[in-house]
């Protein structure tokens, strides 16, 4: 089947943006200030806190990379296993969910301050923001390919636009406004997910002729893929979701460890309800445009379905982008502002001048973020690059705060520094030997780090040596 424009999809697009826009602006009119501004003044409730995670964590990584990339490229069974990941990502997250409350902080540059020092806060909020100005850069091109396949406009343009509309919705009302919009838009993925899976089989020809229209190495386990290169697409998303700036700024938002607990377990399961309807339909879309770019699999069975069903998963999908391109973007910016300027440029700077510093930055780093995505030739591949920055950079210091306390200053220091240039090397001098994601080296080299050089400079009693802020 061939691609055609359906502009009347549009119209679903439009409403969507609409009802988000006008929620960000009548939400904006209660921020009191910076802490309301960044972390909802800690009034989420499990309904909304389940919506906020679920919106924030699948993103257009999810529909334009991810589960849909990998269905497309490598078969459903490699998709169907990005799913695992999660699931346990979350479930540590559970369990350490009343700690993170108790650290009260912004950002887990402040996490890792306590433990580790000043200098440990200032290379966390520097990985930190390359990391997230990768991610939202991707949200971006996600929302450019959604117009492209509904008007023609060029990916470029539509990209353009994606980027005014997640910069407006991070900037106007922060985390107040961004977790209402972020629930809605969680409750539509889910129904308009549900709606569209058994449809898009059925419009296929059933799952007899889908099987029938892929290569065959796309019913393989692999789909053609090593262990070591699948390990490769599996670990970077555990490893963000494990030390992810955005999911500890949740919890810390919560009513308390009551809606904490349950909004987690309303997450778990509506990711065991998103991610494989998302690998299902994107593995259809196979079949059904077999020479479409991999990142545009999911909505364009936007075009094959009916226009009603076909409008509710496109704006299904705008929901995943928006959402999580305004909530890292927000992230990142509180960054800027708790763990730079505040340290470094204003230290007397009052809330007020913090709330509008806050702002500055998600216009700033939005900007970078647009001109970032022209560089990366897909989103998986960014995709990859954002996670493990951040996965090996922060994730093995970050949770050696909450399960070793032996953990000192420089074995923590030496892991973040070790995990980002051990990525760096790899994607960008060294250029992915092997077609291996530098997850499988960087990762391990940051772990081995951590525990080899925290046991050569600690004392025989295990005590630390550190001061905490050295």
């Amino acid at each position: 089947m061939e691609l055609q424009n359906d502009p009347t999809l549009l119209w679903f697009i439009g409403l969507y943006a609409v009802v988000m826009i006008g929620i960000g602006i009548f939400t904006s009119k209660k921020v009191s200030g910076s802490e309301d501004f960044v972390l909802a003044g800690k009034s989420l409730g499990p309904f909304v806190l389940m919506g906020t995670l679920l919106a924030t964590w699948t993103g257009s990584g999810s529909i334009s990379g991810g589960e849909t990339s990998m269905a497309f490229s490598y078969g459903i069974w490699p998709a169907l296993m990005l799913m695992l990941p999660t699931l346990l990502g979350i479930i540590i997250l559970y369990v350490i969910a009343p700690k993170i409350r108790e650290f009260g902080k912004f950002t887990v540059s402040g996490i890792l301050q306590a433990k580790y020092g000043r200098k440990s806060r200032n290379i966390a909020s520097v990985i930190i923001i390359l990391a997230y100005v990768g991610i939202v850069s991707y949200q971006m091109k996600g929302f450019g390919f959604i117009l492209n396949l509904t008007t023609g406009m060029s990916v470029g343009l539509g990209t353009l636009l994606g980027g005014i509309m997640i910069i407006f919705l991070a900037m106007i009302g922060g985390l107040r406004s961004v977790s209402q919009t972020d629930a809605i838009s969680g409750f539509l993925m889910v129904g308009g997910l549900i709606i569209t899976v058994p449809t898009i089989i059925a419009v296929a020809g059933g799952w007899g002729d889908i099987v029938a229209n892929v290569p065959e190495s796309h019913m393989t386990a692999t789909g053609g893929l090593t262990t070591i290169q699948l390990m490769g697409y599996l670990l970077p998303s555990l490893f963000l979701l494990l030390g992810d700036q955005n999911m500890y700024q949740r919890l810390a938002s919560s009513k308390g460890d009551s809606s904490a607990k349950k909004g987690q377990i309303g997450w778990l399961i509506a990711m065991i309800i998103i991610s494989p309807s998302i690998s299902i339909i994107a593995f259809a879309s196979r079949s059904i445009f077999p020479n479409i770019d991999p990142g545009m699999a999911l909505m364009a069975t936007t075009l094959a379905l009916p226009t009603v069903i076909g409008g509710i998963l496109l704006a299904s999908a705008a929901s995943f982008i928006i959402t999580t391109g305004n909530s890292y973007l927000l992230s990142a910016a509180t960054n800027l502002t708790y763990d730079i300027y505040s340290n470094y440029v204003d230290k007397e700077a009052s809330d007020k001048k913090l709330l509008g510093m806050t702002r500055l930055f998600i216009v700033i780093l939005g900007v970078l973020s647009y001109l970032l995505i022209r560089y990366f030739p897909t989103v998986l591949s960014v995709q990859m690059y954002a996670y493990t920055v951040y996965g090996a950079g922060l994730t093995p210091a970050l949770l050696a705060v909450f399960f070793w306390k032996r953990v000192n200053a420089i074995g923590g220091i030496s892991s973040m520094l070790s995990g980002v240039v051990a990525t760096l090397v790899w994607e960008l001098i060294l250029q992915k030997p092997f077609d291996i994601n530098s997850v499988v080296i960087a990762v391990p080299i940051a772990v081995i780090v951590l525990i080899v050089v925290t046991l050569m400079t600690t004392s025989g009693n295990g005590n630390n040596r550190e001061p905490v802020n050295a």
